[in-house]
């Protein structure tokens, strides 16, 4: 049978993005140029050590700070999860502004964006959370205010989201050329 009737073989779809921290000549990752066999993704060799690290890293920085935050508004039963909703809105915003400034205002590095997206939003946010709270209410009789959680969550997290990808893009660029010193 030919490549083309082989279920084994996936075509890299040209259409999709490219991860810029993927290494281009790994034949375990995608690219325009090579079909990606379903063989080689059994194992796949994404998982780099040193970007586990730095998600790790960055996780356990950003799990203490929605702690922090959780400490810091206190939240009755039975009323609006406060404490969550600011933590994912406030991490909507800060996944816009970072992502903006560091893929198109930073030098590319491969261990930043998985260390604050992933590893220290990743940790901040928290959608497990979010949900048990919305069933909660709705279990505990507080189905409307079950509803505005869920619709202002969602509202204000793309909103806020949005507002720092056009914060990010807002600030100024400094010229990186300028002499600097005396």
């Amino acid at each position: 049978m030919d490549d083309a009737g082989d279920a084994r073989h996936v075509p890299h779809d040209p259409e999709l993005p490219i991860d810029p921290d993927l290494a281009p000549d790994d034949p375990g990752e995608p690219s325009v140029d090579r079909v990606a066999s379903a063989v080689t993704r059994v194992h796949p060799t994404r998982a780099r050590p040193a970007v586990l690290a730095a998600i790790a890293l960055g996780g356990a920085l950003g799990a203490p700070a929605r702690y922090g935050v959780a400490r810091l508004v206190p939240v009755r039963p039975g009323t609006f999860p406060w404490a969550t909703f600011l933590t994912n809105v406030s991490g909507s915003f800060a996944l816009g502004l970072l992502l903006v400034l560091i893929l198109e205002r930073f030098p590319p590095t491969r261990y930043l964006r998985p260390f604050v997206a992933t590893g220290f939003l990743g940790a901040y946010t928290t959608f497990s959370t979010f949900m048990v709270e919305t069933d909660q209410l709705v279990s505990g009789g507080h189905g409307a205010t079950a509803a505005g959680y869920v619709l202002a969550s969602l509202v204000c997290g793309l909103g806020a989201a949005w507002a720092g990808l056009a914060a990010g893009r807002w600030l100024p660029v400094r010229d990186r050329r300028a002499v600097v010193g005396p």
